[in-house]
C-alpha cells in the first residue's frame, strides 16, 4: 500500500475509534486527501494549531487594532479567460454541468498569518502553524444526535448595488448553481444516512467584508443517520469529500476537469476541517484561504461555472472574494 493510502486509512480508523470512545478531536483534511491530520484536543494546541467551531475555541482572543490593507495582484484575465473557455466547452459537451473553478491571487497585506486569524469575522477559522489561515462562512457537516446537517452555499452579489437582493434571488445563472448543489449534497448525504429533506431552501445571509458588504444564499439539508454513526465516522466523512460545492457536478467527471485546469494543487484550500466534542461534529469547508509560500501570501478563490457563466463576471467574482471579513 502506498503512503497516500496508508494515511487516509489510517486517518479513517483513528477517527472512527475516537469517535466511538467519545474522546474529542480535531480533523483537518487537504482537497486531494493526501495529507490527513488529526489531533486530540491537546495535542492542536501542542502543536501551534488555533481554530474555532462556532463557540468552540482553544484560542484567547486578542485585539488586532489594525485597518486592513490588501492589495490583491490576480491571474492575468487572458488567462483566466482561456482556462474559463476550456470549463464552457467542456460544459456544453456535457461532462459537467457545474464546475468550480479557482484561482490563487498574490497579495500584499499589513498583517501576518496570526493577526489575520485573530481579526477576521467567521462563524468556522483555523491557523494552521505559520503555513495558513482559513476564515471560513461554510458549513460542510453537522451531526447533532444521529441527525446530519448541511449547508451549500452558492451564490453571491455586491450587497451594495441597487436592488442586490433581488438581482440574486432573481439570477437564472445563481438558482441554476444553488438548485445544482443542492440534489449533489441531498445525493451525497444519501449515500451515509436516510430521510434526506431540504428544511429551508436558499436563504439569503449578509457577510462584511473589510471591502464592503457581500450577499450569499444558502439551504439547509437534514438527513437521519443510523445510531452507530460513530463507529462508521471516519469512512462517512471521507465518502463526502470532495465537498460538492467546491467541486462541482458529476462529480468524479468533474474533478477530473478541475485537476486538469487549474494552475496548482489547492491541497488544503477547500478541503474540510472541524471538531469531534465527543458527542456531536461540527466543521467547515476551508474557503476564505491564505497561504503561505516562500514568505508570499496567495489568497484562493473561485466560483462555480455553468453554461450561463458570463467571463467578466466570473472575473470580478474571483476578485471580489479577496478579502478578509470584519465587524
Amino acid at each position: 500500500m502506498d503512503k497516500e493510502k496508508k494515511n487516509i486509512e489510517q486517518f479513517k480508523e483513528q477517527v472512527s475509534s475516537y469517535a466511538s470512545s467519545g474522546t474529542p478531536f480535531l480533523f483537518i483534511i487537504d482537497y486531494e486527501c493526501q495529507e490527513p491530520q488529526l489531533y486530540t484536543l491537546e495535542e492542536a494546541e501542542q502543536h501551534g494549531i488555533l481554530y474555532t467551531i462556532k463557540d468552540r475555541s482553544n484560542t484567547t482572543r486578542i485585539s488586532i487594532n489594525k485597518e486592513v490593507s490588501l492589495q490583491g495582484h490576480p491571474i492575468d484575465k487572458e488567462l483566466f479567460s482561456e482556462k474559463f473557455d476550456q470549463a464552457i466547452k467542456h460544459i456544453k459537451e456535457g461532462d459537467s454541468y457545474l464546475l468550480n473553478l479557482t484561482f490563487p491571487t498574490k497579495i500584499d497585506i499589513n498583517l501576518k498569518l496570526n493577526e489575520i486569524y485573530h481579526l477576521a469575522q467567521a462563524p468556522y477559522k483555523l491557523l494552521f502553524k505559520d503555513e495558513f489561515v482559513v476564515f471560513s462562512p461554510e458549513c460542510f457537516i453537522k451531526i447533532i444526535g444521529d441527525n446530519i446537517y448541511t449547508y451549500p452555499m452558492k451564490g453571491t452579489i455586491d450587497a451594495t448595488l441597487d436592488a442586490a437582493k433581488d438581482r440574486l434571488m432573481d439570477s437564472k445563472k445563481e438558482m441554476w448553481e444553488h438548485n445544482t448543489i443542492v440534489d449533489l449534497l441531498r445525493n451525497d448525504l444519501s449515500m451515509i444516512s436516510q430521510k434526506v429533506s431540504v428544511e429551508k431552501f436558499r436563504y439569503v445571509e449578509k457577510i462584511k467584508t473589510h471591502k464592503g458588504e457581500l450577499l450569499q444564499t444558502s439551504t439547509e439539508i437534514k438527513g437521519k443517520l443510523p445510531q452507530n454513526w460513530r463507529e462508521n465516522l471516519g469512512e462517512y466523512i471521507l465518502k463526502l469529500l470532495p465537498a460538492g460545492s467546491i467541486s462541482g457536478a458529476p462529480k468524479r467527471k468533474t474533478v477530473e476537469i478541475i485537476n486538469k485546469l487549474e494552475i496548482e494543487p489547492r491541497g488544503f484550500y477547500t478541503g474540510v476541517f472541524g471538531i469531534f466534542d465527543g458527542v456531536n461534529l461540527d466543521s467547515a469547508i476551508s474557503i476564505r484561504f491564505i497561504k503561505k509560500t516562500d514568505e508570499n501570501l496567495f489568497f484562493k478563490s473561485g466560483g462555480g461555472l455553468t453554461a450561463h457563466s458570463n467571463l467578466d463576471d466570473e472575473y470580478a467574482e474571483l476578485i471580489q472574494k479577496v478579502y478578509v471579513p470584519t465587524l
